[in-house]
């Protein structure tokens, strides 16, 4: 009896050892699981943030590069501006245009108020309150122009924005750095309004010092970095910076209220983004208790342990199985945040590529001295055709592009009159990009003029792949036919630089032009490999791989 008590006894101690084993291993487990991925949804999310902070910054200073500061007031400043604007398809609430008054010009500013067809035309004060023209000795910043038009921004205009503590500080503030600024958060459209950031760009004249005024967007405070899913681990706010201790929170409505920090609950982890040229710090809340639930599955590994003391393989083996469960899913998630950080590095490699390839686009079509008008089309053209190859890719999973598809009519204008031969070979990411912009170029200077029998030049590009010495070389030819150099217009300083150097580099190649009797040819030659470029696309098929747990 004694010895069967000792076996009980020791079976029961074995037992319970092996099942606070089991529970303090679960528990360690779960927590960090569930630290992991609330730390690596958090830093998707502030990335995400950031992007679309960058994207509409980047819209602001695109607006105020193609404002051309007028000498004089005229009414509708933002026409010329509205196809750009509304191409970027961002979500502004306003974009508006603030120009900088002299005393003298105030007269003639609401007289190109009135001419727009806006309701209260007086220069006043931002609370509706009118100002005495005698007393007014400096500059004053006066919204003349806004976009969209409606019964809620058609009586902004007019409004002098010195008064405002916010706005004053933000042009203030831009005027002085010469560079976008942000505000702070503040009421748009009215007083009870949503909740909003607004972004100014200032608008420098050509040989001035001081802007002329400033092109500015406005964005929904909740869309722009409150947003989060339902099903996400976290609720976010953001860190207010006009009270010491206060976050701004949006509900499931998108309405932004402010409230205190508690200094016990102070947040699971906070980031901090850049925007309008200033930091912003989001705080991140969890929505469950990690170390709580972690805590309550320990406890019911225990009681499942100490229920099935007796029976001593059945608890080795749910051990077991436990164990091996977990330590899948730990290799499972280990590994998916691998290929995370890899596909977020990826991303974030091709969208700085993009971003240059659209700043050196900017800069080399705005340069000094071109025409405006002209300037503003092909720079448009110019980003669609990027926007086209871009959108391609993404469809592909950035498996490469299909040759042909860089003909169609949404992304080369004169599409209908092309005649496209050749194999339809998948090119790469890369060689896409650079063909693409390549030929835009060729297709939008392809219509400057009539050709020699009084006709639209006849257009043909093709292609083709041969074999020479150890490897196989692309060669592709456009040809204009019925076009002399008399009838077509010199390729732009950006053209040349893009067909005869960026466009060859780029794949590795080599690149002539020259008119023949009745046409403009231009032929580029490159080897395959680089057209194609099978290590980009391996590297991308690698990353885009399901996670599977090591055996």
């Amino acid at each position: 009896m004694v010895r069967l008590g000792f076996i009980i006894g020791f079976i029961a101690l074995l037992g319970a050892l092996l099942s606070g084993l089991a529970a303090y291993r679960v528990h360690d487990q779960e927590l960090a699981l569930d630290r992991i991925a609330l730390a690596r949804a958090i830093d998707v999310h502030a990335s995400l943030v950031q992007d679309r902070l960058t994207e509409r910054e980047l819209l602001a200073r695109v607006a105020s590069g193609l404002f051309h500061a007028p000498s004089v007031i005229k009414p509708n400043m933002l026409e010329p501006l509205r196809s750009a604007i509304y191409a970027f398809k961002t979500d502004f609430v306003v974009a508006g245009w603030i120009a900088r008054l002299k005393p003298n010009e105030l007269d003639a500013a609401q007289a190109a108020i009135a001419g727009a067809g806006f309701p209260n035309p007086t220069i006043r004060a931002y609370d509706d309150k009118p100002i005495n023209p005698a007393e007014i000795t400096q500059p004053i910043d006066v919204l003349l122009d806004l976009e969209p038009r409606s019964n809620d921004t058609r009586a902004l205009p007019g409004r002098s924005y010195d008064q405002d503590p916010v706005r004053s500080a933000m042009l203030t503030r831009a005027r002085i750095e010469k560079k976008s600024v942000a505000s702070d958060p503040t009421p748009l459209l009215r007083g009870n309004g949503p909740v909003g950031i607004i972004v100014a760009a200032p608008v420098i004249p050509e040989g001035a010092t001081e802007p002329a005024g400033f092109v500015t967007f406005s964005y929904e405070l909740a869309s722009l970095m409150l947003t989060n899913d339902d099903m996400s681990l976290f609720s976010v706010a953001l860190r207010d910076p006009r009270k010491e201790g206060g976050e701004l929170v949006a509900n499931d409505q998108g309405a932004v209220s402010t409230r205190m920090m508690a200094a016990e609950a102070a947040p699971s982890a906070t980031r901090t983004v850049s925007f309008g040229g200033r930091d912003w710090q989001l705080g991140y809340y969890a929505k469950t208790n990690s170390a709580r639930r972690a805590e309550q599955t320990a406890i019911i590994v225990a009681a499942i342990g100490f229920a099935i003391t007796a029976m001593v393989c059945g608890l080795f083996g749910y051990v077991a199985y436990n164990n091996l469960r977990l330590s899948r899913e730990i290799q499972v998630r280990i590994g998916f945040e691998r290929r995370l950080t890899a596909v977020i590095d990826e991303l974030n490699h091709r969208v700085k590529n993009i971003l240059a390839v659209i700043q050196s686009i900017v800069t080399r079509t705005l340069r000094h001295g071109a025409d405006i008008d002209g300037a503003r089309e092909l720079l448009i053209g110019r980003i669609h055709a990027m926007s086209n190859v871009v959108s391609l890719l993404s469809e592909s999973q950035w498996q490469g592009v299909k040759l042909k598809g860089l003909f169609e009519a949404r992304a080369i204008p004169h599409a209908d009159r092309i005649a496209v031969t050749g194999p339809d070979i998948a090119v790469s990411a890369r060689a896409a990009q650079s063909l693409s912009l390549l030929f835009f170029e060729l297709a939008s200077h392809s219509d400057e003029g009539l050709s020699l029998v009084g006709k639209h030049p006849h257009i043909t590009a093709s292609w083709t792949v041969t074999s020479e010495g150890t490897g196989e070389v692309f060669h592709f030819r456009w040809e204009e036919l019925n076009t002399s150099e008399a009838t077509r217009r010199p390729d732009s300083d950006f053209g040349l630089i893009l067909l005869d150097r960026v466009a060859p580099e780029a794949l590795g190649g080599t690149a002539k032009r020259y008119f023949t009797e009745a046409s403009y040819v231009y032929e580029l030659t490159a080897p395959m490999e680089t057209v194609v470029d099978m290590t980009e696309r391996d590297r991308t098929d690698k990353i885009s791989a399901p996670v599977r747990p090591a055996r």
